[in-house]
């Protein structure tokens, strides 16, 4: 009987972990909320971002992200990276992801290169003004797991 509580406890505590961290991960399905307006800078017409209001919501807060490096080629900065939600052969500069599956992350502590998922929390910022820059920042960011 011993035996089958412990078992029991363990597996509760699993499933508790399990659910803590797809809620701590979702902040990607709330950022995919995201529809576009046609802006235009010194070269143009853009496509500017238009943010729901969950997403202005999230501005200024701490938030969780997991997903994947991308490498760029001779680009690659231990502090400042982008993470993409998906792989990287589905991802928004190599596949067919969108802008909303990629975020900026500046790291408080430079992180070693790694193909696996990682984690990272950081403050969110929201960008729609500056081209150069991805729509989502995550600032005073760290790895949380790898």
């Amino acid at each position: 009987m011993i035996l089958v509580k412990r078992f029991l406890l363990t597996f509760l505590a699993v499933v508790a972990a399990q659910v803590a961290f797809a809620q701590d991960v979702s902040v990607w399905r709330d950022l995919a909320n995201v529809s576009y307006k046609i802006g235009e800078d010194d070269f143009g017409e853009l496509y500017v971002p238009d943010f729901s209001e969950k997403i202005k919501s999230l501005e200024g807060t701490e938030v969780t992200a997991d997903g994947y490096i991308i490498p760029f080629e001779g680009m690659f900065k231990p502090e400042h990276i982008i993470l993409s939600s998906l792989p990287l052969a589905e991802c928004f500069f190599c596949g067919a992801g969108g802008p909303e599956t990629v975020m900026e992350v500046m790291l408080k502590d430079p992180i070693k290169y790694t193909s696996k998922r990682v984690q990272v929390k950081g403050t969110l910022v929201l960008n729609e003004k500056d081209p150069e820059k991805l729509m989502y920042i995550l600032k005073d960011a760290q790895l949380v797991s790898k």
